[in-house]
């Protein structure tokens, strides 16, 4: 809204832009060198949210910025007219015009991570139990599906398919919620 059109911001929405489709084992290969060795934090829930907060960043960004291009030019030349500043016209006109794309952005983003085993096999995945200590290795839903697939015991193929289901309806759940209010949004728009 604010940074001016010229080359630098240019290069920089084309790598957000390409970022966004960076396949999830990049993330996981950067995070292992970056936070686990460089700086120290080891294979931890720390490293782990970093991660993910580092893959679906791009993705939020970009959704962002779609849902802020898609308001009308005339929404901010209104708000300017009867005296507003930029900055009260991002935030009383803008900002809530796009909050529902913004939301939706939001949701996707965390559908996707919600499945994402190879970020968290390098950061965090050492142990296949749960455990309290956020310093330590602790498993993941994707990780603890794809053991008890695994296994020779019945039981715990049962318990893998299970899982998987509730990973899916989580994702299918989440990606109902942005399209309800996408379509919110585009009736009141």
């Amino acid at each position: 809204e604010y940074a001016p059109k010229n080359w630098f911001t240019g290069i920089i929405e084309i790598n957000v832009t390409n970022l966004a489709g960076v396949p999830s084992i990049i993330y996981g290969l950067l995070a292992l060198g970056l936070f686990v060795y460089q700086f120290g934090f080891g294979q931890s829930i720390l490293s782990a949210g970093l991660t993910l907060a580092l893959l679906i960043l791009p993705i939020v960004i970009v959704s962002t910025r779609e849902a802020i291009r898609a308001i009308p030019a005339m929404i901010r030349v209104g708000s300017m007219a009867v005296g507003a500043t930029r900055w009260q016209t991002c935030r009383y006109h803008i900002i809530p015009y796009a909050m529902p794309g913004i939301l939706t952005g939001i949701l996707l983003a965390l559908a996707r991570i919600s499945g994402e085993t190879a970020p968290l096999l390098f950061t965090a995945l050492n142990n296949q139990y749960w455990n309290t200590d956020l310093s330590k290795p602790m498993a993941s839903v994707p990780a603890v599906i794809f053991q008890f697939a695994m296994s020779p015991f019945e039981y715990w193929n049962t318990l893998a398919w299970a899982g998987a289901f509730i990973v899916t309806l989580f994702v299918l759940c989440v990606s109902i919620f942005a399209r309800i209010i996408l379509t919110r949004n585009n009736k009141h728009g």
